[in-house]
């Protein structure tokens, strides 16, 4: 899919002067044009269009922001007050990057999920699904620091408590809180570093989004069926096709987004996070933001010393591992199916884990106490096996489904599927209703 000649032709005298010296508007044209895709991608595929999206909104709010935002621990949260009272539109800005945060997040879980499914990571494409979970990482760095520019109470306790928890790390655990905190504890030197890093991250992130977009147009698209392109039949042109749909789901997302900033701007936030940093008072529960939650409760999960590893060791290392384990998925999956449609354990397991993810993060909003540490507990069991036992062990014995011949011959059988499916119905029809 990736290869081929192209097709664009510079029609006035300008493109053509301008294509010769600087191909820009070819590599559009090719790109985001003529591109072949698919012919069989559903809704679950525009949401690389709408991260995309959302990384240039976050980025262009961020900017304005920060042009109005005060990095010190005196003045921060009152500067944030400033923009939301005193700037014009600031209370736009503040509620669109708070809110956008979180819907980059959902954005980003489902693209992941669907990944997971459909079987995205799988040869060609393992260096597409790696640059892709690199992002969600330097995601989390961001999203975390930029947490903690507010200087509420929920900024400075979960900052001081996230960070503490590299102190565990033998050797090197010290050096590494110091190093972010820039001293012993969380102080205006820490707000200085996140706020730099806050503002550097995004870039790198776009950066990495440049190479995870060339990586998916060298592997070429997947599909639901998991079959690859084997006819010019089996695609289409990404203009109109693929942008239409698009469009439409960028216009939904956009749509619940816009809700959120208009109507419910605080409800994704935390209350305590609207009263002023205060290092003598601590709040009652200590959590960060809902899209951390799941792994929090990896985190707090461990509570039990395994052999030389404490139990604040060991949470510390299953909530890295939870993140890292998706870098070896490619590997750790051994079917030679890509896609869930057509393997039934596989598709039940699979939805078990979205499930479980959910179950995660409502558990990480709890008190770690009582029956909710062995719930956490028989969470990131699950969590694990999924990866390091089913993934492995599924598709050594598994008997999946037929698989089409083509994606054109999937597409016709769903097709006469649905024909099939209507014929009965009508048949069925009253007389009244025939008439």
């Amino acid at each position: 899919m990736s290869g081929g000649h192209s097709t664009y032709e510079p029609k006035t005298g300008i493109e053509r002067w301008i294509d010769q010296r600087l191909p820009l508007p070819r590599l559009m044209y090719d790109s985001f044009v003529a591109y072949p895709v698919p012919r069989n991608l559903n809704y679950a595929y525009t949401f690389g269009g709408i991260l995309t999206i959302m990384l240039v909104a976050q980025i262009l709010t961020g900017i304005v922001l920060a042009m109005h935002y005060t990095a010190h621990v005196d003045l921060a949260f009152n500067s944030v007050e400033k923009i939301m009272r005193d700037v014009n539109s600031g209370w736009l800005l503040r509620y669109l990057h708070a809110n956008g945060a979180s819907f980059f997040f959902i954005a980003v879980y489902i693209h992941i999920f669907r990944g997971l499914y459909y079987g995205s990571y799988k040869a060609p494409r393992e260096m597409l699904w790696i640059l892709g979970c690199i992002i969600y990482l330097l995601m989390m760095a961001t999203g975390f620091m930029g947490y903690v520019l507010p200087w509420g109470q929920m900024s400075f306790w979960g900052a001081t408590v996230i960070t503490g928890f590299f102190t565990a790390i033998p050797l090197v655990g010290d050096w590494i809180q110091q190093l972010l905190l820039g001293g012993f504890a969380v102080d205006n030197p820490t707000l200085n570093r996140f706020f730099s890093l806050h503002y550097l991250l995004p870039f790198m992130i776009a950066g990495v989004v440049v190479l995870h977009v060339w990586a998916l147009h060298v592997t070429g698209q997947t599909n639901p069926t998991g079959i690859e392109v084997k006819s010019k039949t089996d695609t289409v042109p990404f203009t109109p096709h693929a942008t239409a749909k698009d469009m439409f789901a960028m216009i939904v997302f956009l749509a619940v987004f816009a809700y959120f900033v208009f109507y419910i701007p605080n409800y994704l936030g935390h209350p305590d996070n609207y009263t002023e940093a205060n290092p003598l008072k601590t709040p009652a529960h200590i959590v960060p933001e809902w899209y951390y939650l799941p792994f929090y409760a990896i985190l707090r999960a461990i509570t039990f010393s395994i052999g030389p590893i404490d139990s604040k060791l060991g949470g510390v290392l299953a909530m890295f591992g939870s993140i890292l384990v998706l870098f070896f998925v490619p590997w750790l999956d051994t079917s030679k199916v890509r896609s869930a449609v057509y393997r039934p354990w596989y598709k039940l397991f699979f939805w078990l884990f979205v499930a479980d993810a959910i179950f995660l993060g409502w558990l990480g909003a709890k008190p770690a106490e009582g029956a909710y540490v062995a719930m956490a507990q028989i969470g990131t069991f699950y969590y694990f096996a999924f990866f390091i036992i089913i993934m492995p062990v599924l598709g050594l014995i598994e008997t999946p489904k037929r698989l089409p011949n083509s994606i054109t011959e999937a597409v016709l059988e769903k097709n006469k599927g649905g024909e099939a499916a209507a014929q009965p119905a009508a048949s069925n029809a009253s007389p009244e209703t025939r008439g």
